[in-house]
């Protein structure tokens, strides 16, 4: 009996669980009515008398032995199990939940911003409720210019003053120029408003990006190399530029900017209307007016301004024919960008 002792210790010090499961099964082995352990106590009414004291001593040191490993396993395994849980985040959904994209208008604002970054410019920002300083007359709008009517402006307040929902962000390079002195080079991403009809075509709400640089010896040649770089980089390497004169009230001389139709490389398609051009921003040297209005000294500053509709090269990139898809958000059409993201 006593080398049976002897080898259950042995066997008992030696014993290991990586479950709950596991250590009922150890417990059932040794300790349980027909278990190892109780089964020598069993045979220990066989034991000779003058032996049973020295007996008796190892069988309960024997279940002495058994009982505290198995505490020990169940120990062991409970403060795995706390260290565990602590690295569990109950506000975690229970199952993974796909990750989807953002969207495409972000998607081109962002890559927008990004190109234009790497040339120094910062992003500034203001609000999208405005007056008409800001909007129209600091830009130079005549009083009966077109956009003051109520057909492209929606006007929150007309008296005492214009309050509107501002219908570009060049509302943002006025707020800038105010409080800032050149060197000014800033672009202004923002959601703007105008009082139009929703077609595939036009939205009531759109989002531009505008640029501004002033500083001494700015030149029509500068912005020029600014946007062709832009386009490049947006459109791809073999991208060409064209500018055509225009006009806006604020910029003197301005332009209207066509690139090279990336579908048909320039040889004329349904979509370039087979001109091999497409239009995607205007720009323009900034008119001294603007910059006397805010405070420039248009003697020793030049500068030049730009502003193109997200939407529109949006349009270009992924060839999305109708502008309400947009604002919609139907799925279908969102899940088309994920790989994009």
């Amino acid at each position: 009996m006593i080398t049976k002792i002897n080898a259950l210790k042995e066997e008992i010090s030696a014993l290991v669980a990586t479950s709950a499961e596991e250590v009922e099964q150890l417990r059932i082995k040794y300790l349980s009515k027909k278990g190892l352990v109780t089964s020598l106590f069993n045979d220990f009414r066989t034991v000779p008398a003058e032996q049973k004291r020295e007996m008796g001593q190892l069988l309960n040191e024997l279940k002495n032995l058994a009982t505290d490993k198995i505490n020990a396993l169940k120990d062991e395994l409970g403060n795995q199990a706390e260290a565990a849980s602590a690295d569990i985040d109950l506000t975690r959904t229970e199952t993974p939940l796909p990750l989807g994209s953002r969207h495409p208008i972000s998607l081109v604002k962002n890559e927008m911003i990004d190109i234009f970054s790497r040339m120094g410019f910062t992003i500034a920002e203001g609000p999208e409720i405005e007056d008409d300083w800001h909007v129209f007359s600091s830009l130079n709008f005549a009083a009966d210019h077109p956009a003051r009517d109520m057909q492209d402006t929606f006007f929150i307040m007309r008296d005492p003053a214009d309050v509107l929902l501002r219908t570009h962000t060049s509302s943002v390079q006025t707020r800038v120029m105010e409080k800032a002195q050149p060197p000014i080079r800033i672009i202004c991403p923002g959601r703007v408003y105008r009082n139009e009809a929703i077609s595939a075509r036009a939205h009531c709400f759109f989002h531009q990006v505008e640029g501004l640089y002033i500083d001494k010896n700015v030149s029509f040649a500068d912005l020029k190399q600014a946007l062709l770089y832009f386009a490049r980089q947006m459109f791809g390497p073999e991208t060409k530029i064209r500018l055509r004169p225009s006009y806006f009230p604020f910029t003197e001389p301005s332009a209207e900017m066509d690139i090279s139709c990336g579908l048909c490389g320039g040889k004329g398609c349904g979509f370039c209307k087979n001109t091999g051009w497409v239009e995607i921003l205007g720009c323009g040297m900034v008119d001294p007016n603007v910059l006397e209005a805010c405070g420039i000294d248009s003697k020793e500053y030049t500068g030049y301004a730009f502003g193109m509709g997200v939407e529109r090269i949006t349009n270009l990139k992924y060839s999305v024919k109708d502008l309400r898809m947009f604002s919609e958000n139907d799925v279908r059409f969102l899940h088309l960008f994920d790989a994009a993201h």
